[in-house]
């Protein structure tokens, strides 16, 4: 009987030993950890920031997913470290999203809304994720304070097209593969074999960049 907390405290006396021994994280790979960008350049001017994009679309299940995870991460970058979403306006129904994501960011309710539109579609079904029109947008967004009206017009709104066309041209020049994906500095493209995996070199990333030790 004296023999097992004998033993466990020699366990306990060697643990520091085993961990000190223990092979640290291998650094990041190019190939492996990420890509680079062949035409690299920030989705907006840095002024002295890191930025992190994550391009994402609502009818995504992948990107529904990896939310619950991402949010509470991109909630505690410092605050040398721009967070920005991205829709993925790659066409066709991913457009229509796109644009009710800049719609609803323009009139203010964006980052309120965000990850209820993902539950409308993947858990509730109460928005359809093909051909969805502009009044079953206008009434779902209601519920944030936006009347059908102002959200129309915010739909077909130079300033939301002119971010369109941005986000489209930043999808055109990073060759964005698919969603979710994550872009630091408009440089590296996160790769992983998780989500923990993703925020894991995604955070290492920008730890070195600050360093000015980067990859």
């Amino acid at each position: 009987m004296r023999l097992l907390p004998r033993l466990l405290l020699s366990l306990l006396a060697l643990m520091p030993l085993a961990l000190s021994a223990a092979p640290s994280a291998a650094p990041l790979q190019e190939g492996r950890d990420y890509a680079l960008i062949a035409n690299p350049g920030p989705f907006a001017p840095l002024a002295g920031r890191i930025e992190v994009v994550e391009v994402f679309g609502y009818t995504c299940p992948h990107c529904a997913h990896f939310e619950p995870q991402l949010a509470p991460w991109a909630a505690k970058l410092p605050k040398d470290v721009r967070f920005t979403l991205v829709p993925a306006a790659f066409g066709g129904m991913w457009d229509a999203w796109a644009r009710a994501y800049y719609a609803a960011d323009q009139l203010g309710v964006a980052k309120r809304s965000h990850a209820d539109v993902f539950k409308a579609l993947h858990d509730t079904g109460e928005l359809p994720m093909q051909n969805v029109g502009a009044d079953e947008l206008a009434a779902f967004y209601s519920r944030y304070g936006v009347t059908p009206a102002a959200f129309n017009e915010a739909l077909r709104s130079p300033g939301v097209e002119q971010k369109m066309t941005g986000a489209r041209n930043f999808l055109r020049r990073t060759q964005v593969p698919g969603t979710p994906a994550i872009i630091i500095n408009g440089k590296y493209m996160v790769r992983g074999s998780s989500f923990d995996d993703q925020l894991r070199i995604a955070s290492e990333l920008i730890s070195r960049i600050r360093s000015n030790k980067a990859p």
